[in-house]
């Protein structure tokens, strides 16, 4: 159902970028990562992954605006916000765009990977 265990990651610290790819990796998921909204739209093809953890703090286009842009051109990969700067207002934001969960930073790698299963659905296995 799924087009495979590739995860697109989407954040500006690359530290954060380098731990992901690692935990992920270590679970059997194949994994891209992007340092910025630009990259991400300049290099990605959407239904290559089957989904896409996106921090909300970017320079440039923040990932609220880019899962925006996604939604708007119809993309149905489903979105994981991650964000070091979590408001209220900041969560709202980003479940109105249409995020399938928003995790605050720091979080464990097992509530990352549970996101990642429930956004992506049941059939996906790890």
């Amino acid at each position: 159902m799924w087009p495979g265990k590739q995860i697109y990651v989407v954040d500006d610290d690359s530290g954060f970028l380098k731990g992901i790819e690692r935990l992920l990796r270590a679970r059997g998921f194949e994994v891209r990562s992007f340092s910025s909204a630009e990259e991400f739209e300049a290099a990605a093809d959407p239904t290559e992954a089957s989904c896409l953890i996106l921090d909300n703090h970017l320079s440039g286009i923040s990932g609220v605006e880019l899962l925006s842009r996604l939604k708007r051109s119809g993309s149905r990969i489903p979105v994981v916000i991650v964000t070091g700067q979590g408001s209220e207002a900041t969560q709202r934001a980003a479940v109105a765009a249409g995020c399938s969960a928003y995790l605050e930073k720091p979080f464990s790698g097992t509530v990352l990977v549970d996101a990642l299963v429930e956004a992506v659905g049941p059939d996906f296995q790890i």
